[in-house]
């Protein structure tokens, strides 16, 4: 049988220019996948909380010190069950310090490709923000500081993305080969469940 497949845009919200990027996810994939999908396209580092929201309802990670009647288990929701609730759009937040709002629209469901390997990575635009960097106003004055040699504070956040990521901040340059290997690696383990359980029911 055929995967069915959904296209998906992430769009951060509140960026201008817009940070977004395309995927292609089974409609068969757990939120919590496409969660993980979603830190690997944007280069996030799953170091936060996060949510999903659609129609009212939240899906996330349960916490059984912390307990929510309002919060779905993300990993026992599938992106099929919103789609099939004709949600074609819905909401993911990352790090509810910061407030990452990223915007989920479907563009379209389709046939996989012969051959193909899923989810993957498809394209997009513009860096996404670093951690911990104080959500939207926190960014834009980051992008002004490393922007301008002669500001007060250049230096310092410039220092202070090379001690954590190793190199300058480009908001021009999506590091597209490692948001395709973490991706590729989603797919490698979907693909040896499915292999997994394929044997299993012989």
């Amino acid at each position: 049988m055929t995967d069915r497949i959904a296209r998906l845009h992430i769009a951060l919200a509140d960026t201008d220019p817009l940070i977004w990027r395309r995927v292609e996810v089974p409609v068969d994939a757990s939120l919590k996948m496409l969660h993980d999908v979603i830190q690997a396209a944007m280069g996030w580092l799953d170091y936060h909380l996060w949510e999903f929201e659609a129609d009212d309802r939240r899906y996330g990670m349960l916490d059984p010190d912390w307990p929510d009647d309002r919060l779905f288990a993300a990993k026992n929701t599938k992106l099929k069950a919103l789609l099939e609730r004709d949600i074609r759009q819905f909401f993911y937040t990352y790090d509810m310090g910061d407030n990452w709002e990223h915007i989920v629209t479907l563009e379209a469901v389709e046939e996989a490709a012969p051959g193909a390997k899923y989810p993957r990575y498809v394209e997009g635009e513009y860096r996404a923000p670093p951690e911990d960097c104080g959500g939207t106003p926190g960014f834009e004055a980051f992008l002004d500081a490393i922007a301008d040699p002669k500001h007060p504070e250049h230096d310092d956040a410039t220092e202070w993305h090379l001690g954590c990521y190793g190199k300058a901040f480009d908001p021009n340059a999506i590091d597209e080969r490692d948001a395709k290997l973490r991706i590729d690696s989603i797919a490698k383990r979907r693909a040896a469940g499915k292999a997994s359980k394929a044997r299993k029911s012989r």
